[in-house]
């Protein structure tokens, strides 16, 4: 039993309070007398931290120790804890507390697990955790994390930019970040600086940070512009990726390594930066964000927004789009290439002409009216005539794609420029067509069937070149460092916003003496590319470009 005494005299209104945390006893010579309740105390909402200010408030004088106190107390607090076999928060609340929250808790995602002991317990998914704690903090629940899931994860050296001062926009963009509760999609143009400004970021948070990145070759890109422009120590900078096995207080993994390993590593990070954001919600990658517990989160992208709309799953996992500009903008201010956009129209060959008419008419025999996203969906419950139709469409689309004469139009216009002195990447969507491309360019080659060692001799032969043609596919569009290429030839792709975007700002480094980068697209007349590129540039050149 723990008692207190007031030897002073008593306001009914302290009284009062008094008797919200503990028993009157009565009245001696020595003052007035109460037995502390911690389970009552804690029933009217009171924390052992607001007990000890009432202690120490009225001067009351105590019969026991403070420890004996706090102990009691911590009978009545939430247990949180971090299950890395499963991957998720367990939250343990005593029963006696529990119903302030438990209907927030399940607003939030919370499930209540069946259990007889003397706790309620809840599971949630990680990202969650920290409103988990606010709902309880709020409710004047005491949290007791021994793994320190909630604490803070400082950096062992505190890490400064060196070398570099930010652009006004990077400003910005870091600003709204941090005004956002340091969460959100900072949309800016390929060629901006966006790696920067996730540095910035770390250096201002100072917390242990994850970075996600799409590619191997981004991994490494990180870890150079950590190296290069802030004093951070090599040790503390970890690669997470098939041959590289390092964690640290920086830890950079690809989405592939990432998706296998973030149940493990989750409770180490209180960061989390996601670079090309807009493959995050692709369902096996959003998985590294929802059981990430990091509070801190950024995600970067040139474009993301997404066609098929899922880009709106990214705004409860990081934050909504905090900063935007389009590469028009930062053109104009002279932090990226002037850049012309050239639409070069060809036809199909004959043969491929009269294939396309008849795979038109078997499209709409089996679509029936039908709208895309529609056919999409009926296939998806067992619908064999819009399987059918769907199965049309993707002949359609390579037939396109592949046709002679964009390769010829392609060829053509890479000669061309080349006899100019240009730099020249050719993107396209498929290998062979690569291939050939490459082989009729004497041309470097990157596919993703390249190996590693032969794609970074191509990327540094065709980098210190003065001239030349890279061929590409969509390995290509993302993660590609070539700061001087002037020259772009859309080929093949898939025809969205965000992949043409993508391409474009491969091509828009400042360039020496103000040179204009040029993006050639060649489509084909009389099909559906020429839609597709008006409704693109209708919807986007505007906007994102």
């Amino acid at each position: 039993m723990i008692v207190v005494r007031s030897r002073r005299w008593i306001s009914d209104e302290d009284f009062q309070e008094l008797l919200r945390i503990g028993r009157y006893l009565g009245r001696s010579d020595q003052g007035v007398v109460f037995e502390l309740e911690p389970s009552k105390a804690v029933s009217n909402g009171y924390t052992f931290e607001d007990v000890l200010n009432i202690i120490q408030e009225l001067g009351l004088e105590i019969e026991g120790s403070i420890e004996e106190l706090k102990a009691e107390f911590a009978r009545f607090r939430a247990l949180v804890e971090y299950d890395s076999q499963t991957g998720f928060i367990v939250v343990k609340i005593p029963r006696l507390v529990e119903g302030r929250v438990r209907d927030k808790l399940k607003s939030i995602g919370a499930r209540k697990i069946p259990w007889q002991g003397e706790y309620s317990i809840y599971r949630l998914q990680p990202y969650l955790a920290y409103q988990a704690y606010k709902i309880l903090e709020a409710n004047s629940i005491e949290v007791e994390d021994k793994q320190n899931i909630l604490g803070r994860k400082e950096l062992p050296t505190r890490i400064q930019l060196t070398n570099i001062s930010l652009r006004d926009y990077q400003e910005e963009a870091l600003a709204k970040w941090l005004d956002n509760d340091r969460k959100g999609i900072i949309a800016l143009p390929t060629g901006s600086g966006k790696t920067v400004i996730g540095i910035a970021a770390i250096a201002r948070v100072q917390e242990r940070t994850l970075i996600v990145t799409y590619t191997k070759e981004q991994a490494r890109q990180w870890r150079e512009a950590l190296l290069k422009i802030t004093n951070i120590p090599s040790s503390m900078i970890g690669l997470l990726y098939s041959e590289e096995k390092k964690i640290a207080p920086i830890t950079i993994t690809t989405y592939q390594s990432g998706f296998r390993m973030i149940k493990e590593i989750a409770p180490y990070y209180n960061m989390l930066i996601v670079d090309e954001v807009h493959h995050l919600p692709a369902d096996k990658f959003r998985y590294i964000a929802v059981h990430s517990i990091a509070p801190y989160r950024m995600g970067l992208s040139a474009t993301p927004f997404r066609e098929d709309g899922r880009h709106e799953e990214l705004f409860p996992l990081l934050g909504g789009v905090v900063y935007y500009k389009t590469p028009g903008e930062l053109s104009e201010k002279g932090y990226l290439a002037k850049y012309t956009v050239y639409t070069v129209k060809t036809r199909l060959l004959p043969d491929e002409w009269r294939e396309y008419l008849e795979l038109r008419t078997m499209f709409e025999k089996f679509a029936n009216g039908r709208e895309f996203e529609k056919l999409v969906e009926d296939a998806s419950r067992g619908d064999k005539s819009a399987a059918e139709a769907l199965r049309i469409h993707s002949k359609i689309r390579m037939l396109l794609a592949k046709s002679r004469s964009k390769i010829e139009k392609a060829v053509e216009i890479a000669r061309r420029e080349l006899e100019k002195g240009g730099k020249i990447i050719v993107f396209t969507q498929y290998v062979e067509q690569a291939e050939e491309i490459a082989k009729r360019l004497n041309a470097w080659l990157l596919t993703g069937r390249t190996p590693d060692e032969e794609r970074k001799k191509a990327l540094e032969e065709f980098k210190t070149s003065k001239s030349g043609i890279l061929v590409v596919t969509t390995v290509g569009d993302e993660g590609l460092d070539i700061p001087d290429a002037n020259i772009g030839i859309i080929v093949s792709g898939t025809g969205s916003r965000r992949q043409f975007v993508q391409r474009l700002g491969r091509l828009l480094r400042p360039k020496p003496e103000g040179g204009e980068a040029k993006l050639y697209e060649i489509i084909l007349e009389k099909t559906s590319e020429e839609f597709q590129a008006r409704k693109r540039k209708s919807t986007s050149l505007d906007g994102l470009v």
